[in-house]
């Protein structure tokens, strides 16, 4: 038979009406532990924090209460980890995976880190198909109407998950703004795409099937610009002597 010590105080780091009970074994085996339970206001004995916290519910934040010792922490996130482990979300303890190197990118030039030391500035890594994220988006003139949706050139075919023909126009644009290299499309297969796209899809062009333009489409496409350069003299001239009457 195991000889216990049993004390009963008021705790200050709960609400009025709570009592703490601490038992110190006298003897036996476990001599010298200390065990700790709560009684509520009604009565209810409390043996473990979770069971605390169903009882409060939310009238009560038990995040910097120490079930140990019945007081509130100075520094809750320290203790919280030592103390609370069934009430802490899990977290992840495993080391990186990711054994290549990652690209820095800071907004202060001045900031210096071991990798700008060894290998030199890093270029910001684009992000694969931001064209869908445009996905819904529409232009619109000045009176908020539509314009009409482009029709792309048969030989120009999208390469890619579910990229639509609007998709393939911005990145096309895209390319052609921000780069001064000439625009062949992907060199890739829809194979080695669906394989890994990660690896084959070249950033720098637009997500299109390689594409070769020969003189006979250049010259279509000149007719075209003077055609539309025609009607807008024709427009502008209409829209002048319409404001001269």
């Amino acid at each position: 038979m195991s000889v216990v010590e049993r004390r009963f105080s008021v705790c200050a780091g709960l609400p009025s009406g709570w009592k703490r009970e601490e038992i110190i074994r006298k003897s036996g085996l476990s001599a010298g532990k200390t065990d700790v339970y709560y009684y509520s206001p009604d009565g209810r004995k409390i043996r473990t924090k979770p069971m605390m916290a169903r009882v409060l519910g939310d009238s009560f934040d038990l995040a910097s209460f120490d079930f140990r010792s019945g007081k509130i922490n100075q520094n809750p996130l320290r203790k919280r980890m030592r103390h609370d482990a069934a009430l802490a979300l899990p977290i992840r303890q495993t080391a990186s995976i990711f054994k290549q190197p990652v690209t820095v990118k800071r907004t202060r030039s001045h900031s210096k880190t071991k990798t700008d030391l060894k290998h030199g500035v890093q270029d910001q890594p684009k992000q694969l198909f931001w064209e869908k994220r445009l996905q819904g988006l529409t232009s619109c003139d000045k009176d908020e109407e539509k314009f009409k949706p482009f029709n792309l050139p048969r030989n120009i075919r999208g390469i890619g998950p579910a990229l639509t023909d609007e998709n393939l126009l911005q990145s096309i644009a895209a390319c052609l703004h921000n780069n001064s290299t000439p625009v062949l499309g992907q060199e890739a297969s829809k194979v080695q795409l669906q394989k890994n796209p990660g690896v084959h899809i070249n950033a720098d062009q637009p997500m299109i099937q390689s594409v070769m333009i020969n003189d006979d489409d250049v010259r279509r496409q000149e007719q075209k610009v003077i055609d539309a350069r025609r009607r807008l003299i024709q427009a502008l001239r209409a829209g002048n002597l319409a404001s001269s009457t």
